[in-house]
């Protein structure tokens, strides 16, 4: 969806601040108009030097011009102060507003890309994510800091010296006047070409981050491969790209406040030379031609700055979109309302009819059908590619099946809440998820007030306890980010010990040993052996060795089940798995 308004939804989202804003908006206003007096404060000098007893403080019983200049100057302090007073207290309002909002923003966009599905993920790249989530809501905060209150002192300013300029001088006001149609079509038309241009921007700086994100994600794969100039160079592609980017909207931009400077100083030459000549023959006081020059001036360098304050807001209002677009994704996973006690799950999965298939890509599944019982220890086994894992994706909801269903305890998965649903589904994966904390903190995951000793005893389950105990700081020992200081196999241990502690009634194991040596896959499956005992397991493998005490062992093949039964009857049957079995157990070689 796209936002042709990004300003009306940026109020609309904060209008829980709306006190505060218009509080801030006071302030600001308060302040200019104090800044605004300094003109008037001369025009007065100018009038007690003139005039003498005869002037405006003469009118209102200040008959002796030293006592005069005295009361302006005791008047000059006082609205200096004041305007100083409200600087600080619209700065302080406007700055915590932005900080407020900001922070806010930030975690409700977080908070809704956590619940969207993931195929949304699947199309996007993390660092064009993080780029929505960093730098576009930035770029906000910086426009709430300074810019908004800009354009309102700005607006104030124009309205407040025409009112004056009309009140001094109305045969002379409209010259002054004149030039603010033609200012406010021109910034119109201008704000609507410089829009395109930063949308263009944030999309170029959203590419470029991603592929920063991915970059030093695989550092150690691209020292390895030595590709440190390629990707350099890809990167300077971007960079480029970028800088081209925002080089058409700063030549653009940066063209704004010499046009306008030109359209004010006609209507200023007008008013200098027509206040000027009724000066001159007695129609205009010499104190209000003062006043009218001087508050010129504080008109003309206020609206010369009106470039730099659109640019900021059009960058603002840039970002804005594509954070309002990122809240109004929808999920394609619609929650479920039926709650799911844990104590009630007898763990019987069911896969009716499952048609399924990536987006842009060919069906993975056509007609996949599988029972399994309360319990029960099952295995898919298979070719790279054939699903495996997709089932387990689908059974967590992270997608949803095209035709057919999946059941829990006879029940429709999409019937149960989403959270409920996870929480009784216990997965470890190959790529285990390290956060960068403590060991008892990823152990722990999920259930951070859980006591140490429970801690310990999940630990001593996974068979990682004694390895935990031989670190500097036991359980406090800080692992750093991805576990970068954790070897794989310990990770996937405490990725175990992290799955026993939650105790779920039903268990995946995601190639949980694939990527870890004979001795710690020994390791790991004696740890396995202990905690399917009484929760139905589902083991997705490569590694034949670690399915063959399944209860049930289904083949997949082209989307298929092809062979389902025991260990033992597979290798009997003599087909596919038996193929396999042989290949992994080095009695025959691949073709």
């Amino acid at each position: 969806m796209k936002h042709d308004r990004p300003l009306l939804q940026l109020i609309h989202y904060s209008r829980s601040h709306g006190l505060t804003m218009l509080l801030a908006t006071f302030f600001s206003i308060l302040n200019k108009w104090f800044d605004l007096a300094p003109p008037f404060l001369i025009a007065a000098a100018v009038d007690i030097a003139v005039r003498r007893e005869g002037s405006i403080f003469g009118y209102l019983g200040i008959t002796d011009v030293t006592s005069q200049l005295i009361f302006l100057g005791l008047l000059t302090f006082v609205i200096w102060a004041l305007e100083s007073l409200f600087e600080y207290i619209y700065k302080i309002f406007w700055r915590n507003l932005a900080q407020t909002i900001e922070h806010e923003l930030r975690l409700d966009a977080y908070r809704h890309l956590q619940h969207l599905d993931m195929e949304y993920f699947e199309d996007r790249q993390t660092g064009g994510l993080m780029s929505i989530l960093n730098d576009d809501i930035n770029q906000l905060e910086r426009f709430l800091d300074i810019g908004a209150n800009d354009l309102i002192q700005v607006t104030v300013t124009a309205l407040t010296i025409l009112t004056a300029f009309f009140l001094l001088s109305p045969g002379v006001a409209w010259m002054a006047a004149v030039p603010m149609p033609f200012i406010l079509v021109f910034s119109i038309k201008f704000q609507k070409r410089l829009e395109s241009r930063y949308a263009d921007v944030r999309e170029k700086v959203g590419i470029l981050n991603g592929q920063l994100s991915n970059n030093l994600t695989g550092i150690a794969t691209i020292k390895s491969y030595t590709t440190e100039e390629y990707e350099e160079s890809r990167i300077l592609k971007s960079s480029s790209e970028y800088r081209e980017s925002n080089r058409e909207a700063i030549k653009f931009s940066s063209a704004f406040s010499p046009l306008i400077r030109m359209i004010i100083v006609v209507g200023f030459t007008a008013m200098l030379i027509f206040a000027g000549i009724q000066t001159i023959n007695g129609q205009l006081e010499v104190a209000a031609y003062s006043a009218m020059i001087f508050l010129t001036q504080r008109l003309l360098w206020p609206l010369t700055r009106v470039g730099e304050t659109l640019d900021q807001y059009q960058r603002a209002m840039a970002s804005t979109t594509r954070i309002m677009n990122l809240l109004d994704t929808q999920s394609k996973i619609v929650n479920g309302k039926n709650k799911l006690p844990l104590s009630s799950i007898s763990g019987r999965i069911s896969f009716q009819n499952v048609h399924f298939g990536y987006k842009g890509r060919n069906s993975t599944f056509t007609n996949l059908t599988v029972n399994i019982d309360s319990g029960e220890t099952i295995a898919f086994v298979g070719s790279t590619g054939v699903g495996k894992s997709t089932i387990v994706k689908l059974l967590l909801r992270f997608y949803d099946t095209q035709k057919g269903r999946i059941t829990l305890d006879g029940i429709d998965i999409k019937d149960f809440d989403l959270q409920e649903l996870r929480k009784a589904i216990g997965l470890v994966k190959q790529d285990t998820f390290i956060i960068d904390g403590t060991v008892r903190e990823n152990i722990a995951y999920g259930k951070p007030d859980t006591p140490i000793e429970e801690i310990i005893e999940a630990a001593k389950v996974a068979e990682v306890h004694n390895f935990i105990n031989s670190l500097p700081d036991s359980y406090n020992t800080l692992v750093g980010e991805r576990g970068q200081k954790l070897s794989g196999g310990q990770r996937q241990r405490i990725a175990i010990a992290r799955a026993v502690l939650k105790n779920p009634p039903i268990l995946i194991l995601d190639e949980a040993t694939s990527s870890v040596d004979n001795e710690t896959e020994a390791v790991i499956q004696r740890s396995l052996e202990k905690i399917i005992i009484g929760r139905t397991t589902i083991i997705i493998a490569h590694r034949l060795s670690t399915v063959r005490n399944a209860d049930k062992i289904f083949v997949i093949e082209n989307g298929e089940i092809i062979e389902q039964g025991t260990h033992n009857e597979l290798v009997e049957d003599n087909r596919l798995y038996a193929s396999l079995w042989k290949v992994q157990t080095g009695e025959r070689t691949l073709a």
